[in-house]
């Protein structure tokens, strides 16, 4: 697994992420998997105990990660680890960072020079950044 940075938030590595549905059985548990057809709401009462939330996008073109990032980080004050995984462009990277998103699991032959050299393409954005990033 190739983890790219996108913030401050150094990336972790767990034993186990659990999916949503396994959250209330593993009252230990750190590391969730919230699917795109998943509300972040369904876990809100697990906030305090996770270090990782991991999020997937099947396609480049399903947004539902970015707004789950969104309200993860606006709406229900997460403060740790927001990772995403998936089909990710390179050219996502600015706005997954603007969203809250702190690490991208990039696939083995993806080049992390590219990512960064996208991170670095616009001075300036038109939206205010979340409070942290």
């Amino acid at each position: 697994m190739q983890l790219f940075n996108l913030g401050s938030r150094k990336a972790h590595i767990y034993d186990k992420v659990v999916s949503v549905a396994e959250l209330a059985e593993n009252h230990g548990a750190e590391a969730v998997l919230l699917k795109p057809e998943e509300s972040a709401e369904i876990i809100r009462p697990f906030i305090g105990q996770l270090k990782l939330i991991l999020l997937q996008f099947r396609s480049f073109k399903d947004g539902r990660a970015f707004t789950q990032a969104r309200t993860l980080r606006e709406y229900l004050g997460y403060k740790e680890e927001i990772r995403v995984e998936g089909h990710i462009l390179p050219d996502q990277a600015e706005f997954l960072k603007r969203c809250g998103v702190d690490n991208v699991v990039l696939s083995s032959d993806a080049d992390p020079a590219i990512w960064q050299e996208r991170l670095k393409r616009f001075s300036f954005s038109y939206q205010s950044l979340l409070k942290g990033h």
